[in-house]
Protein backbone atom coordinates (compact mmCIF):
# COMPACT_ATOMS: atom_id res chain seq x y z
CA UNK A 1 0.00 0.00 0.00
CA UNK A 2 1.27 3.49 -0.82
CA UNK A 3 2.00 6.01 1.90
CA UNK A 4 -0.54 8.76 2.43
CA UNK A 5 0.65 12.21 1.43
CA UNK A 6 1.33 15.28 3.51
CA UNK A 7 -2.02 16.92 2.75
CA UNK A 8 -3.94 13.74 3.58
CA UNK A 9 -2.23 13.63 6.96
CA UNK A 10 -2.97 17.32 7.60
CA UNK A 11 -6.65 16.97 6.70
CA UNK A 12 -7.02 13.85 8.84
CA UNK A 13 -5.46 15.59 11.84
CA UNK A 14 -7.71 18.65 11.42
CA UNK A 15 -10.71 16.33 11.38
CA UNK A 16 -9.55 14.58 14.58
CA UNK A 17 -9.03 17.96 16.27
CA UNK A 18 -12.55 19.06 15.29
CA UNK A 19 -13.92 15.88 16.83
CA UNK A 20 -12.22 16.74 20.13
CA UNK A 21 -9.10 14.57 20.16
CA UNK A 22 -7.17 17.09 22.26
CA UNK A 23 -4.35 17.25 19.70
CA UNK A 24 -3.06 20.50 18.25
CA UNK A 25 -1.36 21.51 15.01
CA UNK A 26 2.36 22.21 15.32
CA UNK A 27 3.61 25.72 14.68
CA UNK A 28 6.16 26.54 11.97
CA UNK A 29 9.65 25.61 13.06
CA UNK A 30 8.58 23.23 15.83
CA UNK A 31 10.13 19.78 15.92
CA UNK A 32 8.04 17.43 13.78
CA UNK A 33 6.30 20.17 11.80
CA UNK A 34 6.56 19.96 7.99
CA UNK A 35 9.23 22.21 6.50
CA UNK A 36 8.47 24.90 3.94
CA UNK A 37 10.23 22.77 1.32
CA UNK A 38 8.00 19.76 2.07
CA UNK A 39 4.87 21.89 1.79
CA UNK A 40 5.96 23.42 -1.54
CA UNK A 41 6.83 19.98 -2.96
CA UNK A 42 3.45 18.57 -1.99
CA UNK A 43 1.58 21.59 -3.39
CA UNK A 44 3.32 21.18 -6.75
CA UNK A 45 2.18 17.59 -7.04
CA UNK A 46 -1.38 18.27 -5.90
CA UNK A 47 -1.87 21.05 -8.44
CA UNK A 48 -0.60 18.87 -11.28
CA UNK A 49 2.24 21.25 -12.09
CA UNK A 50 5.82 20.60 -13.03
CA UNK A 51 8.03 19.13 -10.35
CA UNK A 52 11.55 20.48 -10.77
CA UNK A 53 14.66 18.78 -9.45
CA UNK A 54 18.00 20.24 -8.37
CA UNK A 55 19.82 18.75 -11.37
CA UNK A 56 17.66 20.77 -13.78
CA UNK A 57 15.38 17.94 -14.87
CA UNK A 58 11.64 17.99 -14.44
CA UNK A 59 8.69 15.64 -14.70
CA UNK A 60 4.98 16.16 -14.94
CA UNK A 61 3.38 15.34 -11.59
CA UNK A 62 1.53 12.07 -11.74
CA UNK A 63 3.21 10.88 -14.95
CA UNK A 64 5.91 8.84 -13.27
CA UNK A 65 8.63 9.52 -15.81
CA UNK A 66 10.37 12.26 -17.77
CA UNK A 67 8.00 14.44 -19.74
CA UNK A 68 9.07 14.01 -23.36
CA UNK A 69 7.32 17.12 -24.67
CA UNK A 70 9.91 19.46 -23.12
CA UNK A 71 13.24 20.26 -24.78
Amino acid sequence: MAKSGLWTNIHNKRKRIEEGSGERMRKKGEKGAPTEEAIKRSQGKAKGGMVRYKNGGCVMAGRGGKYKGMK
